[in-house]
Formats: structure tokens, sequence, C-alpha cells
């Protein structure tokens, strides 16, 4: 897939602001992509999307990102008085009164008011009327674009994993690719895991799955923006399956055997707890992968608030990541028994030499 098809696809989500259990406009663009490409997909009773490409008896793939951002809910009205609910991970010391904001579904501009209480509840100031319908509000920036390589906007995370979903389900698609791949595109996870969670447990995904997390993540040292897709050996709270890590690993390398501009990196990103987690501690075998991301949860320098940022050669990468390791699914187990079946002949090896000069 090209990358100016991958913005495309990119923007469409992003344009659509959504936060926890207010990810509808987001979902609705989702399933009118999935419409125009002729990809199978489904509600659960939850609200999550699964996507379907189902074209050869073959272990299921799960690839899965969420819909959500942290934003603000509104939780009190009265008269043309609101008060809004901060949810996601955001520092104190990034709220400040005045702070411009878009109220949802209207688009009506409206400014952060004082903190109310502990929590991170604050006094809505409206700029404009507050229509009856408005139930979230976002922080107001530019929704996307795309400036020297880099994608901006208000979402990236985790908007440029679904766009990551859906680029690889397209491009298998019209690869006529024999594959088994589900998309699941979770909601509310900015506040533990909650779509991802009934997902997990509710029994619709087979549990012969390899399920991937595909996360936009904080760049810390040891991984750099434009250096490929990071292969996400664990988050802040567990490392995730060996061998599913390895054959990630050797998909990649297979890859960059085939494509030499393909770059990617391989760390620990402790910067936050991710989706992969939870399918993991449900019993399913679980890697991750993720692009390095600028402003993490809109938090530039300085305390201001700012647009996320990833690169666009990373978030391709990772299309290309993925729709190679669909591919090369039916070929698991022999790609990840390379490595121990080389550790067995040193071994061999080994033996014969030490006994020989053990006395």
């Amino acid at each position: 897939m090209t990358s100016r098809e991958f913005c495309r696809i990119a923007g469409r989500l992003m344009r659509r602001p959504a936060a926890p259990f207010h990810e509808h406009a987001v979902r609705e663009e989702v399933e009118r992509l999935c419409r125009e490409h002729g990809l199978a997909f489904r509600r659960d009773r939850f609200g999550n999307v699964l996507v379907r490409l189902h074209t050869a008896r073959v272990r299921p793939l799960v690839l899965a990102a969420h819909m959500d951002h942290p934003g603000f809910e509104i939780v009190r009205r009265r008269g043309a008085a609101c008060r809004v609910r901060f949810q996601g991970g955001v520092g104190d010391s990034w709220f400040r009164p005045g702070l411009p904001l878009r109220l949802m579904p209207s688009g009506a501009r409206a400014a952060l008011g004082p903190r109310v209480g502990k929590d991170k509840t604050f006094e809505l100031i409206p700029r404009q009327p507050v229509d009856s319908a408005d139930a979230f509000a976002v922080w107001e920036m530019e929704d996307f674009s795309v400036r020297n390589g880099r994608i901006h906007g208000r979402a990236c995370d985790d908007l440029i994993g679904v766009a990551a979903i859906l680029a690889t389900l397209i491009e298998l698609k019209r690869k006529r690719a024999r594959v088994n791949v589900i998309g699941v595109l979770s909601r509310a996870e900015e506040i533990g895991f909650r779509g991802a969670l009934a997902v997990a447990d509710s029994g619709a995904l087979p549990r012969t799955s390899l399920v991937i997390s595909l996360e936009t993540s904080r760049e810390l040292p040891g991984v750099r923006m434009d250096s490929g897709v990071i292969l996400r050996v664990g988050d802040r709270a567990l490392v995730f399956d060996p061998k599913a890590g390895r054959f990630l690993s050797e998909v990649a390398l297979d890859l960059q055997r085939r494509n030499r501009s393909f770059q990617f990196q391989r760390a620990l990103m402790s910067g936050g707890t991710c989706e992969g987690t939870v399918y993991q501690e449900f019993g399913f075998q679980t890697a991750a992968v993720c692009v390095a991301l600028g402003n993490y949860h809109n938090c530039a320098p300085r305390n201001r608030i700012a647009p996320e940022f990833v690169s666009v050669k990373d978030a391709c990468g990772m299309v290309d990541l993925l729709v190679h390791a669909a591919r090369c699914m039916p070929k698991y187990e022999r790609m990840t028994s390379a490595l121990p079946a080389r550790l067995r002949r040193l071994l061999r090896n080994a033996r014969r030499r030490l006994l020989t000069s053990a006395t």
C-alpha cells in the first residue's frame, strides 16, 4: 500500500473526534471503509468492531487496536452551565484554565474552566451555545495533517493502529492472499482496556489465535522515529510471549531480505500498558508492535497541549510487516523452530568438546 493511500485512511479516521465511550463517529468511518472495500465486519454487543478476512483454513491472526483517545465527558448540566470530567492519562500540570475545547458532536467552541474537587472534573466555559446532543469534548486542535513525513493530529493514539489494521486487510484482500485475519477495533481503552477486556472474555476470538496488539508508544531511549516499526517485546506491565515475538522477528528479517528499504526495531516499550497485556492475561498467545509517538496524549514540552505525531514511513512499515506476517502464518512453526534447532546443534558440539576437556 502506498503512503498516500495509508494517509487517506488515517485522515478519514482522525477527522472523527472520539473519547472513551464516545467512539461512534470513528466506528461509523471504520464501517464505511469496510463497506467500500468489501470487508466483512460486525459489531459485538459491547460496541467493538470485528473485521474478518477468512480465505484459508490457517491459524487465525488477530490484530488489535483501539478507537478512543483521552478526552472529556460531560457529566453535569444545569441550564447553560456544564461540568466535564477528563478520561485518560494526562498529568495535572497540563490542565490550565482557558485551554480551548471542542464540544462533540456539534463542534461548538468552549474553554476549560476551574477545577472542581480532587478528580479531573472542571467547569466548562462555553464560547457558543451548548447543543443538547453534546456528550463529550476534545482539545481544540488540528484533526489531521501531513507535513515533512509526519502525520500530525489529536489522536494518532491509536487511530494510526486502527488505520494500520484496515490498511493490512485492504491490502491482503487486494492481493487475494490466503489468510485468516481478524481485526479487533475496541472501545474505551484509555480508561482500563474496557473494550479489549470484553472481547477477550466473550469467546468471540478462537483460542488458538495469535494476537498482535498495535499501538503508538511514546519515544524512549533506544528507539528512534523514522527508524522503522518497533517489535514490542513488552510493556510496562509484562513481557509478551517469546515464541510469538520470535515469529515477528523472523517475519521482519524475511521481509528485510526481500525489501532492503524495510526497517524495524526491537524494544521493551515501558512507557505504558497496552491491550497486549489483556489478551496475554486472558490466555491468548500475544505479541505487539508499535510506532514511536511524539507528544504522547497531546502532552508537549513545557506543559503545552499539542497534536501528537508519528512517522509516515514507520506507520507504512507496520502495515508491510503485518501483511507479511499474515501470509507467513502457515509457516509459523517452521519459522519459530529455527532458533531451538540451532541451539540443539550447538549443544551437540558443546557436549563433545566439554567431555573431552573435562579432566
